[in-house]
């Protein structure tokens, strides 16, 4: 299964306020619309974790899982899977890798949902998510709407497209086709 692995904050949704204020980027509906016909599941891979969410606490991200489930039902759109990190970045006591660049999440949701991860794109807003998305063995496209405020640069994290919202990503991807 051919799969659009997408981030949440930057990438889906606006500036993110809580589990249930937050809404959808414009163009998100007709952009995710275009990839599902294109026969694209659709899948999110999440690791921020906002203030309210203690670390390591997996059932706080149900809410925000169903909201954005229902913003999605809304245009006609369901996703495939959802998948989050909610581990402290800081944190010293266990090593996570699941967290972006580490391409956990991505790997586990190949493993349960019978991924093809070449014939797969990782697309986010911050070159965390490029890593991680070369990382698990996808193509990578940065939606470079100023987000990233890092710019870290390493081979890992160079995008196989860069495009300015989403919905010029999903364009990009059509126009690609399956050439893995």
């Amino acid at each position: 299964m051919k799969t659009v692995f997408l981030d949440k904050e930057g990438t889906l949704v606006d500036d993110f306020a809580g589990p249930c204020r937050f809404t959808l980027r414009s163009g998100t509906g007709p952009a995710l619309r275009l990839l599902a016909r294109l026969d694209y599941r659709l899948v999110v891979v999440s690791d921020q974790a906002p203030i309210w969410i203690g670390p390591g606490d997996d059932d706080a991200m149900a809410p925000v899982a169903h909201r954005l489930g229902d913003l999605l039902f809304r245009e006609r759109l369901t996703l495939e899977g959802f998948y989050h990190c909610t581990h402290d970045p800081q944190g010293s006591s266990t090593r996570c890798f699941c967290r972006k660049p580490q391409p956990g999440m991505l790997l586990t949701a190949a493993k349960e949902l019978a991924i093809d991860l070449r014939a797969s794109w990782m697309v986010g807003a911050t070159l965390h998510d490029i890593e991680a998305g070369n990382r698990a063995g996808c193509r990578t496209l940065l939606v470079d709407n100023g987000h990233e405020k890092e710019w870290r640069l390493g081979p890992r994290r160079v995008p196989t497209r860069i495009a300015p919202d989403l919905y010029a990503a999903a364009l990009l991807i059509a126009s690609e086709g399956d050439t893995r």
